[in-house]
């Protein structure tokens, strides 16, 4: 006599329980490891209470999927040994600011690949089991996979961008990534890298400040201090560049500063900084890439009114 089947059984609420630490997914042999038949699935799926997620997953409700629980399916759907990799990792591990179209999955070289155009599932000589954690969503390490979703990156642009993102957000530090990026031998990208990680291990904290480091060496300029701490009664901050002897401070102002909780104490710190007698320039990152001279032209104004003069 076939099992009569009440959705308060216990295998069932188990699962619930499961995919609870999921985003609502459980694999099918999850499932079937809870004694839930492929029938019992399909019985599920049919009343529209659970949704199949490609050929691997089932989404134990028959709401919207959370893009925790996209990501839990495409590690399913790269089978037991897959694992998030580059900016998906990176997105798991909690960095803001950064989206891809697909989850990025990767699994051996060799390793049987269940296609599905619904997420990016990818063999990769780079995989290695010792740059898998797997407390929670399998995904690779956060230096592993910073240096990964650069060399994966559209642009040279984005590939900067996510390095300068991961240190900024402090996923991960730029020692690491650095230690990581000794591992890669052979890339197209990997002298730019290379450039970008020696750019954040001196101090850049930004995509401007590194843009404008380069474009100071490319003048003549002197070298600044970056990231230099101030106080002040309101407490201590951080100036992006600046020259102390020539008493002048260079702030660049990317998207970030726009943002509504920036404003009010962007204008508090540029008031101190000039209030103790410093110039403050401020660059925007736009200004930067559409008139990069005219900005250079201020600054070299600005240090030579503090008395600096170039050597003959």
């Amino acid at each position: 006599m076939p099992r009569q089947v009440t959705y308060d059984d216990a295998r069932f609420v188990t699962a619930r329980e499961l995919a609870a630490d999921q985003g609502g997914v459980l694999s099918r042999r999850q499932l079937y490891g809870l004694d839930i038949t492929r029938w019992e699935v399909r019985g599920q799926v049919r009343a529209h209470r659970w949704q199949l997620i490609g050929d691997q997953s089932v989404h134990l409700t028959n709401g919207p999927l959370s893009e925790e629980g996209e990501r839990w399916a495409a590690v399913f759907q790269g089978g037991p040994r897959a694992c998030l990799d580059g900016g998906s990792a990176l997105i798991a591990a909690g960095l803001e600011r950064y989206t891809l179209e697909r989850v990025r999955v990767s699994v051996a070289r060799g390793a049987r690949v269940r296609r599905n155009r619904r997420f990016n599932i990818r063999q990769t000589r780079r995989w290695a089991e010792s740059d898998i954690v797997r407390v929670g969503i399998p995904r690779t390490r956060t230096a592993t996979a910073a240096i990964r979703a650069a060399l994966w990156a559209r642009t040279d642009r984005e590939a900067t961008y996510v390095l300068v993102l991961a240190v900024q957000q402090r996923i991960a530090s730029a020692h690491d990534i650095g230690t990581e990026l000794l591992r890669v031998r052979r890339d197209k990208r990997r002298v730019l890298l290379h450039s970008v990680v020696n750019e954040l291990l001196d101090g850049a904290q930004s995509l401007g400040e590194i843009d404008v480091a380069v474009l100071l060496r490319r003048r003549g300029l002197p070298a600044p201090t970056r990231q230099a701490v101030r106080k002040d009664r309101r407490g201590r901050y951080y100036l992006d560049l600046s020259w102390p002897d020539y008493r002048l401070v260079v702030e660049i102002d990317g998207i970030h500063h726009a943002w509504v909780e920036n404003v009010v104490g962007d204008a508090l710190r540029h008031n101190a900084i000039a209030l103790e007698g410093d110039t403050v320039l401020r660059i925007p990152l736009l200004g930067l890439r559409l008139q990069p001279d005219a900005f250079l032209d201020q600054i070299e104004e600005g240090l030579r009114a503090g008395g600096w003069a170039l050597a003959a």
